[in-house]
Formats: C-alpha cells, structure tokens, sequence
C-alpha cells in the first residue's frame, strides 16, 4: 500500500534531523517551515530546549508576497536576530523540504549576511 505524502514527509524530515544532530552536537540548529503563502525560521538551542532567535514572512516588515524574495529577506533578518542573540554558527536544518527555490534562497541570504551555516 502507498504511504501517504504526510508520512514520507514525517520520514524526510526526521531523517534529516537526526543526520545532523550527530555531526553537529553542540551548535544551535537554524530549522525551517515552508507553507504554500509563507515561510518561517527559528534558531534552537536543543540542549536547552530553547528558541534563540527567529523571523518570518508573516512580520510587517518582512511580508510580501510568497517568493524567493521575500525568502531571502527572512534569511537575513534571522542571520541579524542570530548575531544579537550571540550566535555566530548554527547548522541548517531544511526538515523535509527540498534544498531548492525558496529554502535555498534563506540559506543563502543568511550566509550572506554573516551566518555560518
């Protein structure tokens, strides 16, 4: 029987997850949610259980509508919110989305404004 595209999205993204929670112990972790109208991030601590940081296209200042641009305006603004937070370093967690479009576009602008990820 097919599995649904909810569960073998489940599977992707903890798939992910759990690869680079073993190479990247002790960085904070940069996760991503795309829907189809926006797109948001935060910047977790896993030790502490905690959201450092994080931005999205639903803020005044960041909306617009749903495109690589708005994407890459998000990434930046996280990457400004990281240095605030004290976070110079976080591994990127793209869940189970492709690492295309606009998910590409927020890892890119985030490098681009001082985020080593």
């Amino acid at each position: 029987m097919a599995k649904s595209n909810q569960v073998m999205f489940q599977k992707r993204r903890l798939r992910v997850r759990n690869k680079l929670r073993k190479v990247n112990a002790g960085r904070p972790r940069l996760s991503v949610h795309r829907s189809n109208k926006n797109i948001s991030v935060q910047l977790i601590d896993d030790v502490k259980g905690v959201t450092l940081a994080a931005a999205s296209s639903m803020e005044k200042d960041l909306s617009g509508q749903n495109t690589v641009e708005t994407a890459a305006k998000v990434g930046a603004a996280i990457a400004e919110r990281a240095k605030k937070a004290g976070v110079e370093e976080a591994y990127f967690d793209r869940g189970g989305f492709l690492y295309h479009g606009k998910v590409k576009a927020l890892a890119d602008a985030a490098r681009e404004a001082g985020l080593k990820i």
